[in-house]
Parts: C-alpha cells; sequence; structure tokens
C-alpha cells in the first residue's frame, strides 16, 4: 500500500465520529407476559452510540404480579421499579451495517415490597384460627445479565431488535418470610433465570 493509500485510509476511518447518537426503545415481552400469565414488567431503555461499537444502555422498568396459588391458597402482589445500567458491544466486523450483532453485560438491582395472603388457618387441636398474612414485606435484589442480541434497521429511524439473557443472582434480601414469589426484573425467584427481550426502537 502507498503512502498516500495508507494516509486516505486513516482519514477513513477517523471520519466516523466517536459519539453516533443515542436511542429509545421499549420491550414487548414484558406486556405480553402479563397479557397471558400473573407477572411481568413495562421497560424502556437509552442507548448511547460510541462508534458503532460501543453502547452503554440504561434500562428502566416496572414489574408487577398477583399471583394466586390454587393449591396452597396463597396470593402474592407486588409492583415496584428496577433499573439496569451496562454495555453492549458490536461483534460484526462492519460496526456501521443496518444490522448489529451484540454481547453485553447488566448490572440490575429492585427494591420492593410485597403482600402475601392466606386464609385464616384453624388449630386442629385447639380449635380457633391463626392469621397467616403479611403487608409490605421489604426485599431487595442485586443481579447481572449476559446477553446476546441483534438489532435491524426497518425504516429511517426505526429499529427491531431482540436480545437473550442469562441473569444470575449476586445479593439479595427475601424480608422475613423467606423467598419471595417473583422479582420486578428478574422474574421467579432462584439463583439464576433465563429471560428475553424484543425491542422497538427510535433512533434520535
Amino acid at each position: 500500500m502507498t503512502a498516500n493509500a495508507q494516509e486516505k485510509n486513516v482519514e477513513k476511518k477517523d471520519s466516523v465520529s466517536f459519539f453516533r447518537g443515542f436511542a429509545v426503545s421499549v420491550d414487548l415481552v414484558g406486556p405480553i407476559q402479563m397479557l397471558t400469565g400473573d407477572y411481568g414488567q413495562y421497560e424502556a431503555a437509552l442507548r448511547i452510540n460510541l462508534k458503532d461499537k460501543y453502547f452503554p444502555v440504561l434500562e428502566l422498568g416496572i414489574g408487577k404480579t398477583d399471583h394466586d396459588n390454587d393449591v396452597t391458597q396463597i396470593s402474592y402482589k407486588t409492583t415496584a421499579p428496577y433499573a439496569k445500567i451496562g454495555v453492549d458491544f458490536n461483534l460484526l466486523k462492519n460496526k456501521h451495517d443496518i444490522y448489529r450483532l451484540y454481547a453485553g453485560v447488566r448490572y440490575a438491582f429492585t427494591s420492593f415490597k410485597y403482600d402475601l395472603s392466606h386464609p385464616d388457618i384453624t388449630d386442629p387441636v385447639w380449635g380457633g384460627t391463626a392469621q397467616y398474612s403479611a403487608e409490605g414485606v421489604q426485599c431487595n435484589y442485586h443481579w447481572i445479565e449476559a446477553l446476546i442480541g441483534v438489532d435491524a434497521k426497518i425504516w429511517g429511524p426505526l429499529h427491531l431488535g431482540w436480545s437473550l439473557r442469562y441473569k444470575s443472582r449476586i445479593s439479595y434480601n427475601n424480608g422475613d418470610l423467606g423467598n419471595s414469589w417473583y422479582v420486578p426484573g428478574f422474574g421467579k425467584t432462584g439463583g439464576s433465570a433465563i429471560g428475553g427481550t424484543f425491542n422497538v426502537a427510535i433512533d434520535i
């Protein structure tokens, strides 16, 4: 390669600005979960584009459940916000393509309260009843997420994409009653969970 060709190549690379804008998006999986089941979430995200390669992300949502167990007759309710912060990396060789393949990580946190209710329990020996219910049980959850996802430009500023996520709990407080049934943003209580998103995004 000649010196002139090398200079032109450097100029071409340098012509891509560091800040390439940002996008806002909403997830459609959470609302579908609430329509078809007894828990889900509403989630929106802000994604910053740095050189079409690095994408710092802030995700905010509200998780909700109203669950009744027909076997145990226990009812569980909670509604609370959660937040996730992290970064995605564009894995494609052509970083400026209209299609992107991502790998990313998130740190997530929620602090929430839940209400638990159950019909009064009858003492089989002494008779009488005892109340088994609680309101405002305070809990918190910290977890990390590893994800893989795709994004495609559909028309103008409109993008569609999806992600598959592995969630791993790193710290938690389940309150005074033991395991909570559902954690906003995480899903059903446990050490790990699998989740996903389907996003509609607009470039700004």
